[in-house]
C-alpha cells in the first residue's frame, strides 16, 4: 500500500482509479474530500478533477492519483481507500478509525 499523510491506497483501488483515469482522458485524479451532510453528519464526495490544488496532498500508485484538500485530510487521516467488488456491487470503500458511526451507504460516517 502506498501511504501518504497516513492514508493509504488499496493496490484494488489504485487499479480501478487508474481504468478510470485512463477512460477519462481529460480527468488526470480522484478527488476525495468530506462535506457536512449525509444520514451520519458527515459524507465523502468522490470527483474526478483536471486541476490539482496547492493544499492537496498527493497519494499516487500504480498509475492512480488520489488528492485530498487540507481541510478534508483530520477527518479521514489513518484512513484506508480501498475498492470492493462482491455481490453487493462495485464501490469505492474508506475504512475511516476516525468513524464513531457509519450509515448502512458506506457513504456517510460521524465523528
Amino acid at each position: 500500500m502506498t501511504e501518504v499523510a497516513n492514508v493509504s491506497v488499496s493496490d484494488a483501488a489504485a487499479k480501478r482509479i487508474s481504468a478510470i483515469l485512463k477512460s477519462e482522458p481529460e480527468k488526470t485524479a480522484l478527488r476525495i474530500s468530506v462535506e457536512g451532510g449525509g444520514c451520519s453528519g458527515f459524507s465523502y464526495k468522490y470527483d474526478l478533477v483536471d486541476v490539482q490544488d496547492e493544499d492537496d496532498i498527493v497519494i499516487e500508485k500504480l498509475g492512480a492519483k488520489v488528492l485530498i484538500d487540507s481541510i478534508s485530510l483530520p477527518y479521514i487521516g489513518g484512513s484506508e481507500i480501498d475498492f470492493v467488488d462482491d455481490l453487493m456491487g462495485q464501490s469505492f470503500q474508506i475504512r475511516n478509525p476516525n468513524a464513531t458511526a457509519s450509515c448502512g451507504c458506506g457513504t456517510s460516517f460521524s465523528i
